[in-house]
């Protein structure tokens, strides 16, 4: 076997048998390992190869093709160095009786035959390149079963001839059924998947080629190459092709044949290339003196942009590490399966092993491959798993209407999620105020920040100078030291409205503190109710709210003990600086776990004004902390502070910073980083929708997170959700109504004769001569042409009457003229057949297809009802009673 390349094939219909071929051709049969004879040959793990038959008779055999048709056994094409194509089994076969053994294909002159390929489809047909030879043709198609039968049928009916008359015979009669290339020379040829009568060629050294059989008088394409070697056409696209030359593989698309959409390069000269059936766009490719097979992977640079440099992803297999590969078969069927047979004739049964891949959907789905093997799919429904991932809240409040509640309060509950839920009561809080129009002053300020309130929305050094706060002393009430404890608190109308804002109903009416504590007390708030009534001075409610609080929760034990001993804490507050009160509490706040029990004692332990422990207690809500620093900091102070505030509430996506934003430009880049942090586009869209103005909304930031939800809504199929999403937008927007899309239009002019052209032409053309009238508008002809319009099919008058609001003059309405629009009767209406372009007034064509299904036109046959839905007839005839 030294100098003799050992090939392999599996048999394109046989998932269990291959051949192996070089100075003689061997069939095999895999089985399993389990069921191995003595005489089989391990070719893997689990498998082994059993020698069925072998066939010796053919000698200087230049390449081998398997018939592609389904048949209990195998007929080879054979193609030798002297350019015989020669048919033959192992054995007798049900081949005999069409007399296809043994059949000999013979070229007028011998030369070597580089190529041969049955066609895939029509299986008849054989097509073999040959070797240049002058004035002869290289490519030569046979149709097998025609020259058999002529063949046959010459033998049994010439007996008493002589054999000279018999070999002429079937000389004449097994002639190629086309002949192409003439004194050309072909390198190696493939046939087309998916177009059965075409080849691709690879001639002369220099060009590829390809050929239709139904026309060869031309090429339908070509292209200069030297990579004319190994043609193969990828299974599952018939538009890319795969050929060699040297060490440099290139890959073909025949829509752009110029030129390789890619070309790989190997270190060493490559042998064979094979694209895999089983999976798309997977090159086997092998080189010389390599013991691995390599694997190109090019979907992805298919797909690429034409401007990208193309690339491959690449690896190398090693079947057979002890002797080089000489060749290798992908199996048909069996998803990543080859074999290969190496120098020494190994023969190795190899499984690909692919990546398992991750692959999630958008119903929160989520799935492990395999290749084509579903490893575990796993969806929302099963038991064992409890998604909380935002897409899975945003399609659950999506499916509940979040966002598109008239009422703020509703979409909070609907949300689920505290923080939301404060944003959508902030924003019944600023639409109340707003509403007032004490803190309006503009369009812009429908929902207004404390910002806006504070007048700091403008320059930074500015903001406290536009304060201009007064400075009020007032006296600590429930205290009876006789000391005279004063409290410092700073006033202004600002301030004041920017308190209301936080949520802090104080001084508006004389209750109005007591029964928001109370309100704070209902839901379970002692500890932020204590502090806010500790934070206006009202030491002796604050201990009433501690003991209550502490009543209301005596099943836990560690909540009551604290409040019990922080209310008996507060009952002793001594401003005394050096008491030692003073110094047990802040000793002791540090240890309490409550952040309003800590706010309350850094109140009452502060020095000089210094409240930065109150203001930095993150624990405490944000617009507790606003409302504070709006009562006890000063211009300056207070200034700084809030912008300090909201640009860390910005920056970590805080949507409580909305307080301070309200609906300035500062909203979006907050709702932007609260986006980047939780991934909520649904919260961030109908946040902005319903506190932007116009302007903001039709900003680039605020439409990609509207196109973007849209796109979501989009994928979970949510159509009434992204209904009622568009017509939120498009009420919450000032933008223009868009010009009406669709008309009516003239057969012969092609010009719009909709009759509401009138409201967007402004006296336009021939539309000015129609003028106003105070009868129904009827139009027969077309405005422009004056050619007359359609008749209906029924009645035969000319249609005109008009769909859609008219305006109806009424000048005996009130004395007086007034203008009413009305919709015009639907009987009226055109109506047509999409199809037979036919038609008529509405309530004609219903009636006449109420018992009738074709068309009323004559020698129109036209089933014109069956185009639409048969059920909606008598809900539109229901219409007209």
């Amino acid at each position: 076997m030294n100098g003799v390349k050992l090939e392999v094939q599996w048999s394109p219909v046989h998932v269990d048998k291959f051949i192996t071929w070089g100075t003689e051709i061997f069939l095999y049969e895999i089985i399993p390992q389990k069921d191995a004879l003595s005489t089989s040959i391990t070719v893997s793990d689990t498998t082994a190869a059993n020698l069925l038959a072998s066939n010796s008779s053919h000698h200087y055999v230049k390449c081998v093709d398997i018939y592609p048709q389904a048949e209990p056994d195998l007929l080879l094409a054979i193609g030798q160095a002297n350019g015989k194509v020669v048919l033959t089994t192992f054995g007798p076969t049900t081949f005999d009786s069409r007399g296809l053994p043994g059949k000999e294909l013979t070229p007028r002159h011998a030369r070597q035959c580089n190529a041969i390929a049955w066609n895939p489809f029509d299986t008849n047909l054989i097509v073999a390149g040959l070797d240049k030879y002058r004035a002869e043709h290289s490519i030569l198609v046979w149709d097998v079963f025609k020259c058999s039968h002529h063949v046959i049928e010459t033998k049994g009916s010439s007996f008493t001839s002589s054999s000279q008359q018999q070999s002429s015979s079937v000389s004449e009669l097994a002639r190629p059924v086309y002949e192409l290339g003439m004194s050309e020379i072909v390198n190696s040829l493939a046939w087309f998947n998916f177009q059965p009568r075409s080849i691709i060629v690879g001639m002369n050294n220099k060009h590829l080629r390809m050929i239709d059989l139904r026309d060869t008088s031309r090429t339908v394409c070509s292209t200069p190459t030297k990579a004319v070697y190994g043609l193969a056409v990828d299974p599952h696209n018939d538009c890319q092709l795969a050929s060699y030359y040297e060490n440099q593989i290139s890959i073909w698309d025949t829509r752009n044949f110029e030129k390789p959409v890619l070309t790989v390069t190997q270190g060493k000269p490559v042998t064979k290339v094979l694209w895999c059936p089983t999976r798309h766009s997977l090159l086997g490719s092998l080189v010389r003196d390599s013991c691995g097979v390599y694997l190109h992977d090019i979907r992805h640079t298919i797909m690429s942009n034409d401007e990208v440099e193309p690339s491959v992803l690449e690896r190398c297999i090693q079947p057979c590490a002890s002797s080089n590969i000489t060749s290798f078969s992908w199996h048909p069927s069996n998803e990543n399966r080859m074999l290969t047979i190496s120098l020494t004739g190994t023969i190795k049964d190899y499984v690909v092993f692919e990546r398992i891949t991750l692959n999630s959907s958008p119903n929160s789905a989520i799935l492990w491959s395999y290749g084509r093997r579903s490893l575990r799919y796993v969806t929302d429904k099963d038991s064992y798993i409890t998604p909380e991932d935002i897409s899975v809240k945003i399609k659950r409040r999506a499916l509940n209407g979040y966002g598109l509640k008239a009422e703020f309060s509703e979409n909070g509950d609907i949300s689920e999620d505290v923080v939301l839920k404060r944003v959508w009561k902030w924003l019944t809080v600023s639409q109340s105020l707003s509403e007032d129009s004490n803190s309006s002053r503009g369009p812009i300020c429908k929902y207004p920040g404390v910002r806006h309130v504070l007048r700091m929305d403008g320059n930074f050094q500015n903001g406290a100078a536009s304060l201009k706060s007064e400075l009020n002393t007032i006296p600590w009430a429930d205290l009876c030291n006789g000391n005279g404890s004063m409290a410092k608190i700073y006033k202004s109308e600002d301030r004041d409205k920017a308190v209301l804002l936080c949520g802090w109903k104080v001084d508006r009416e004389p209750n109005a503190l007591t029964s928001f504590l109370s309100q704070l007390e209902s839901e379970g708030s002692f500890s932020r109710a204590a502090a806010i009534a500790v934070f206006n001075l009202k030491l002796r409610l604050a201990v009433s709210i501690l003991n209550r609080g502490a009543a209301a929760q005596e099943k836990t034990a560690s909540i009551t003990s604290n409040l019990n001993i922080v209310a008996m804490a507060v009952s002793g507050f001594s401003d005394d600086k050096s008491s030692m009160w003073r110094e047990l509490c802040l000793t002791s706040r540090s240890q309490l776990v409550d952040p309003y029990l800590r706010a309350m004692f850094a109140f009452l332990t502060a020095d000089d004004d210094n409240f930065d422990n109150v203001l930095n207690e993150n624990g405490v809500a944000v617009e507790d902390r606003v409302a504070f620093a709006c009562m006890f900091l000063s211009d300056a102070k207070l200034n700084e502070y809030i912008h300090q505030l909201m640009m860390n509430l910005i920056a970590e996506g805080d949507l409580a910073g909305i307080l301070l934003t309200g609906n300035s430009n500062d909203s979006v880049l907050l709702l932007q980083s609260y986006l980047e942090a939780t991934g909520d586009i649904q919260s961030v869209c109908v946040i902005a929708i319903r506190m932007f103005p116009s302007e903001v909304i039709e900003g680039t930031t605020v439409q990609m997170w509207i196109t973007s939800y849209c796109m979501l809504l989009d994928s979970w199929h949510l159509w009434n959700q992204r209904a009622q999403f568009d017509i939120l937008l498009s009420m919450c927007t000032a933008s223009e109504k868009p010009p009406q899309q669709v008309f009516i239009s003239c057969n012969f002019c092609g010009k719009s004769i909709s009759a509401q052209m009138q409201g967007h032409s402004k006296g336009r053309g021939s539309y000015v001569r129609l003028g106003a009238s105070s009868q129904k508008l009827k139009m027969s002809s077309c405005p422009h042409c004056r050619k007359p319009l359609p008749r209906c099919a029924i009645c035969l008058v000319n249609m005109g009457t008009p769909s859609g609001l008219q305006n109806n003059n009424n000048t005996n309405s009130s004395g007086r003229g007034g203008c009413n629009n009305k919709l015009a009767e639907f009987s009226s209406w055109f109506t047509w057949c999409q199809s037979c372009r036919h038609g008529g007034h509405a309530a004609h064509m219903a009636h006449w297809f109420r018992e009738h299904s074709e068309c009323p036109v004559t020698a129109c046959t036209c089933r014109c009802l069956s185009l639409d839905a048969a059920s909606k007839v008598p809900s539109i005839l229901s219409h007209q009673v």
